[in-house]
């Protein structure tokens, strides 16, 4: 059985953040698209704007305008949080199945990498104005790992924190680029770049030990030229993740606008419900890219949808929200890795039949299972 260390399980934390995320972003999404277009109907006056589309009639040139600029905000926020996921999952699939290409950036200059020597030994001096002489520690590794396990940090972190940097800045000085990291060495050289990065990110967040501003700024120099060897993403993720999130939108194009469009209100959806729903989707989704949370862009825009249709007093197709919902669950953290697959996303029907029979099973071997003597 492996050993939990600090670095290794769940950052429920983490996982209690993007749960928050995907649950309330679709609260956000109804409430405030509602008030969106309450406040246009009070401001624009333009009778048209509150009318749906007749037939394949086109909208007003101003109109079209103001929906292909609130679809083009849409469609860059949406590949932007979207794109982290993807991105992310590659990532983790590349450094784990080709550590010695994809754990470091090769892409760090050698200027660079002079720089993050000359940094190091910047970080090393600050850490040893904090030792105490009383502090006494075996291998640093094992106090920088109990520290971020536990966030307790006591006299031995400093001391380890300092000699965990002094030999990071040895190896990158032996090494001189990473690109000539030997293989045998990337794995180790990454986990302690990232001990390190952790353990300084856990410190900035407590606020504990207390640090001069001036140490705090060094300290806070060193992450980012640390993170710049470990937490990197080549262009061609970037670039085929964009092209799968397009190719997708242009094949399933069709079924997001009639949902979207048709089935959310017992009215069609007008052009200022369209375009509130939006802007709404918009803010919201950027808002969540900035604090690096994820977000689902298609039940932010439903409920902004649902949201506008309740402040117009359309009605809603209530058929249509047990699907929503249980889309949402589909995206909350551990559904997806409960039982080893997307589960949740095959239809219903499917599920129900699934558990029926298993069921019917468990029953029938119940009554073969002989009883007590």
């Amino acid at each position: 059985m492996a050993t939990r260390t600090g670095t290794s399980g769940v950052d429920w934390a983490q996982a209690t953040n993007i749960g928050k995320s995907l649950l309330l972003s679709p609260v956000v999404g109804f409430i405030c698209a509602s008030l969106l277009l309450l406040l246009m109907k009070a401001v624009v006056k333009e009778k048209k704007l509150y009318e749906a589309p007749e037939g394949t009639l086109p909208p007003p040139f101003w109109i079209r305008g103001l929906l292909m600029l609130t679809c083009t905000g849409v469609s860059f926020f949406h590949g932007s949080n979207d794109g982290q996921k993807g991105m992310g999952l590659i990532m983790l699939i590349l450094i784990g199945t080709v550590p010695t290409t994809y754990a470091l950036n090769h892409a760090v200059t050698p200027r660079q990498t002079q720089d993050f020597i000359a940094v190091s030994e910047q970080a090393a001096q600050t850490f040893d104005k904090y030792v105490e002489a009383s502090a006494a520690i075996g291998d640093p590794r094992d106090d920088v790992t109990e520290f971020i396990r536990t966030k307790e940090f006591k006299p031995n972190t400093m001391l380890a924190m300092r000699t965990l940097v002094n030999d990071i800045d040895t190896e990158m000085a032996l090494f001189k680029d990473l690109a000539k990291v030997p293989n045998d060495k990337v794995r180790n050289f990454r986990n302690d770049m990232y001990l390190a990065s952790e353990a300084l990110r856990i410190m900035q967040k407590s606020g504990k030990p207390q640090l001069a501003a001036d140490d705090v700024a060094v300290l806070k120099n060193y992450k980012t030229h640390i993170d710049r060897a470990t937490r990197f993403i080549p262009l061609w993720v970037k670039v085929a993740v964009a092209l799968a999130l397009g190719l997708g939108t242009m094949v399933g194009w069709k079924r997001i606008v009639v949902t979207v469009g048709e089935k959310i209100g017992k009215n069609y959806l007008t052009y200022a419900q369209g375009a509130a729903a939006e802007i709404t989707a918009m803010a919201t989704i950027g808002a969540a890219d900035a604090f690096g949370l994820p977000v689902s862009t298609t039940h932010v825009l439903s409920s902004g949808v649902a949201g506008t249709m309740a402040a117009n007093h359309s009605g809603l197709q209530w058929a249509t929200v047990p699907q929503s919902a249980y889309g949402v669950g589909a995206h909350t953290p551990g559904c997806h890795d409960a039982l080893g697959f997307p589960l949740l996303e095959l239809p219903q029907d499917f599920l129900a039949e699934i558990f029926s029979q298993a069921a019917k099973e468990s029953h029938e071997l119940a009554a073969l299972r002989p009883g007590p003597a």
